[in-house]
């Protein structure tokens, strides 16, 4: 390798560029494994469900050595607080009590703890990684968004001026997504329901957000499709029984946003929470007030179109099914029922449909759980 291009590589990882990292230690895992956050005031925790050959679920815990914020129901208001990484090799959890992030390491039979480091602002709520770059949101005090590298050992540092604000303070922040091209990081401000688009810089900080007001009331939370198609879920208008929704848009060159398919109707209440299948051809919305879940595909365009009835499964009633998560192989889907202390399992049927396997029980009930991840 000549000196200039190791110069130029050198020069290029650390910027922050989105390049591939390779984790010495973290391992493949390839039994059916389900992670929750309990955020609990007091010592917060990761509860891992593995499947048993026999088909029963082992559980560990495992302690974040940081603090959530306690609860009753969905105390985040937030996607993402518990975040796998894109190679499923590391695991991070925001403690937004104790206003850090830990890493831990997926190894064979559990979870190694890296490191926790301070996130930059107040109650981090959503993480985001992707490559060597990693953006964590904070919903406190003035609200912001903070950058940091993520080197080849899982360890994250803070890239050095990169703290990016929200469009006022005490806005809502709720989720937070990276594009697959690693141009643009997307927040959705929950309280002032606008979507934020930052874009990347070669050194990982961001720009000065393009702010734009959502036009379908009660955005939540935002997810990039593989397509580069952003979809928001809306909880809909206050007044509107069942009148939640899910919105797609194309991101353009400025990082403005031009609506695909607006406010659909998910069939339910209380829609604040999507999650995008591996494939990028489907897109399901957690109804939490209905206990259900509602299903949609992604065309090339990024519109969306609902599946065979649109509700495509169901939880027991009352489950208030919050956060939910896909299977890396696409096979299951997983809802954190914070209410009721379980997890939903289905199996994603060839139509796009769920069939409910089980619930996993044993947990504790209306505690304040938040945060789902899934191999």
């Amino acid at each position: 390798m000549s000196r200039f291009i190791r110069s130029l590589v050198s020069a290029v990882v650390s910027a922050g560029a989105l390049v591939p990292v390779s984790l010495a230690g973290a391992q493949a895992r390839t039994a059916q494994t389900v992670f929750v956050m309990s955020n609990n005031a007091d010592k917060n925790e990761v509860i891992e469900f593995q499947r048993e050959p026999n088909g029963s679920y082992r559980q560990n815990n495992f302690a974040t050595f940081g603090r959530g914020t306690g609860g009753v129901n969905d105390p985040l208001e937030s996607q993402g607080s518990l975040t796998l990484s894109a190679d499923h090799k590391l695991l991070f959890a925001a403690n937004a009590g104790s206003g850090d992030i830990t890493v831990f390491r997926i190894v064979h039979n559990g979870l190694a703890f890296t490191e926790k480091v301070p996130s930059g602002g107040s109650q981090p709520v959503s993480i985001a990684q992707r490559g060597n770059v990693l953006y964590v949101l904070n919903s406190g005090g003035a609200g912001s968004v903070v950058a940091f590298n993520l080197d080849q050992n899982g360890r994250l540092h803070r890239i050095k001026h990169s703290t990016a604000f929200l469009s006022a303070n005490a806005t809502g922040g709720a989720s937070i997504s990276i594009s697959p091209d690693g141009r643009f990081v997307a927040v959705v401000e929950r309280i002032a329901n606008k979507i934020d688009t930052f874009r990347i810089k070669p050194d990982g900080t961001l720009a000065t957000a393009v702010v734009t007001s959502s036009p379908g009331p009660g955005a939540f939370s935002a997810q990039f499709a593989p397509n580069g198609k952003l979809i928001v879920s809306e909880t809909g208008p206050s007044n509107i029984p069942d009148g939640s929704a899910i919105s797609s848009y194309i991101v353009q060159q400025n990082g403005s946003l031009v609506a695909v398919s607006q406010s659909v109707a998910t069939d339910g209440a209380a829609n604040c929470w999507n999650v995008i299948s591996p494939d990028g051809a489907r897109v399901y919305a957690s109804n939490a007030g209905t206990s259900n879940l509602a299903g949609f595909s992604i065309g090339a365009g990024g519109e969306l179109n609902p599946l065979k009835g649109t509700i495509v499964g169901s939880n027991p009633d009352g489950s208030t099914n919050l956060d939910i998560a896909i299977s890396q192989d696409g096979k299951f889907l997983y809802s954190l029922n914070g209410i009721v202390g379980s997890i939903g399992v289905f199996q994603i049927q060839p139509d796009g449909t769920l069939n409910a396997v089980e619930q996993i029980e044993g947990l504790p009930h209306a505690v304040g759980f938040n945060g789902i991840a899934a191999l």
